[in-house]
């Protein structure tokens, strides 16, 4: 393939097909995976949201998107990324920690806010996968990774009209201080919940995060704080 530079000052490839790149679709058979077999805790609108999102993804690797990975782009938050990979080791998420092993050198890591508090500069970022702007390109769906350092805490955010969840592929986080996440396990929002997340003192955290929604809405949604949504 070949390479040409892009406004984001990285080198983008030239387009190929999913079909051709068993690297990231080994990651997004483990995302579906997941989806398909992961439990929904007796939720029927969990296991809802895994089945919708499930024949979302089985839909758009079977039309064969195109692939355009060329060289990734990290932010400080990304020296916490091999702990986190290695601390899947011995859970349900390992292969999919594999997976983002693999391809971690093609990952855009951004924050996605106009203006970022201080105190996430260093301490979180997300990386598309598969979007409107992800190596993988989708129209349909959204999914991703998304770091966090030790002790961080997420400020309040919901997102309208889209349906959100993670799978914490390591690590240990509380969503609206209601429990413990440890990996393998489901986050769910749906449409307009209010969530903020924190993270364990000693480890850091990577969840896989799905966005299910009206194509229109996935292309132009904004990431938005909630009004006098702080970090600790």
């Amino acid at each position: 393939m070949t390479s040409r530079p892009t406004k984001t000052g990285f080198e983008e490839s030239s387009p190929t097909t999913l079909s051709k790149q068993p690297l990231w679709q080994y990651l997004l058979q483990d995302y579906l995976q997941l989806y398909r077999t992961g439990s929904a805790g007796g939720s029927r609108l969990i296991r809802a949201h895994m089945a919708d999102a499930s024949a979302l993804l089985a839909k758009a690797m079977e039309e064969d998107p195109p692939v355009v990975a060329g060289a990734g782009e990290a932010l400080p938050v990304c020296v916490h990324l091999d702990r986190a990979l290695s601390g899947a080791s011995n859970y349900v998420t390992a292969s999919l920690a594999r997976s983002v092993g693999l391809i971690r050198e093609h990952l855009v890591w951004r924050y996605g806010y106009d203006e970022v508090p201080d105190g996430l500069r260093l301490n979180f970022a997300f990386a598309e996968i598969l979007g409107p702007v992800g190596p993988i390109r989708s129209d349909h769906l959204k999914l991703g990774l998304v770091l966090f350092a030790p002790s961080t805490t997420y400020p309040t955010h919901s997102h309208e009209d889209i349906c959100e969840s993670y799978i914490n592929i390591s690590g240990h986080v509380s969503e609206n201080d209601t429990g413990v996440s440890a990996p393998g396990s489901l986050i769910f929002n749906p449409p307009g919940q209010q969530h903020c997340i924190t993270t364990a003192d000693r480890e850091p955290c990577l969840l896989s995060y799905v966005w299910t929604g009206a194509s229109e809405t996935l292309r132009t949604h904004k990431l938005r704080f909630s009004e006098n949504a702080g970090t600790a």
